[in-house]
């Protein structure tokens, strides 16, 4: 196989550049996934304090607050990738 076949590129040139930016993406990709893992480590430290100290596990009001910042960053997709976050960092509520 090749590259024009891998990429769906018509030209040879074009199948480089996207090699390339495709393997740009993927250490992105790495990086994201390494902060989210991050991002859950945090959340579940402050869910113990907050818990230990007899508070409830989740903030509604600071969801919203990131909620808000995702949404104002990216648009309506940042509510859903934020949903997914706070998901992944508190679990199912």
């Amino acid at each position: 196989m090749t590259a024009l076949d891998v990429t769906g590129a018509r030209t040879s040139e074009a199948a480089d550049v996207i090699t390339g930016a495709r393997e740009r993406i993927d250490t992105l990709d790495d990086r994201i996934i390494g902060l989210i893992q991050e991002r859950m480590a945090v959340s579940a430290v402050i869910q113990e304090a907050r818990i230990t100290s007899g508070g409830r596990r989740v903030n509604l009001s600071r969801e919203m607050e990131v909620l808000g910042r995702y949404r104002d960053a990216l648009g309506k997709p940042g509510t859903g990738l934020a949903m997914t976050l706070l998901e992944l960092c508190r679990g199912r509520i």
